[in-house]
């Protein structure tokens, strides 16, 4: 969910800490390592329940501050592998097929979803973490509608 939903990278999925949630504010804070700064977004109340589901029924109880760790003994934070494992289970679960099935996509599909619902380049940036456009480019290729605008833009006399 915290793919699909902010857009977060694995390295921010895997370093999210107990004290980056603020239950009574409803904000979790993401460290964003490549801006070198913290970003804050809202806590929607289906991740919130998700992430407490996860606190009171799964999680081992472990002095680490990491919120996801490991299932079995020795208990610790998650590797980028393990990310990726879990992701491309899931995926199977459903029965969806894609060429990329690890977080990264879950990523691509919330900019791709934000592309839809109308949001521009810089909000998409933005709530990516993005530092610059030119990181968000690449998102640009499937926005079909603005593609068909463009395409379909009258010259005039400039033929």
């Amino acid at each position: 969910m915290l793919f699909a939903f902010y857009g977060l990278r694995g390295g921010e999925v895997r370093k999210l800490r107990l004290e980056n949630i603020d239950w009574e504010r409803e904000i979790i804070h993401v460290s964003r390592p490549k801006q070198r700064k913290t970003q804050e977004y809202p806590l929607t109340h289906e991740v919130g329940v998700a992430i407490i589901r996860y606190l009171k029924e799964v999680r081992p109880c472990n002095a680490h501050r990491e919120v996801f760790l490991t299932l079995k003994a020795p208990f610790r934070p998650l590797s980028a592998g393990a990310l990726v494992h879990v992701t491309a289970s899931r995926f199977a679960q459903l029965g969806i097929e894609s060429l990329h099935q690890g977080p990264h996509s879950l990523r691509h599909a919330c900019a791709t979803f934000l592309l839809c619902q109308g949001l521009s380049l810089k909000e998409i940036g933005d709530h990516l973490g993005h530092r610059s456009s030119f990181a968000t480019r690449h998102y640009a290729r499937v926005d079909i509608t603005g593609l068909r605008e463009v395409a379909s833009f009258d010259l005039g006399d400039l033929l």
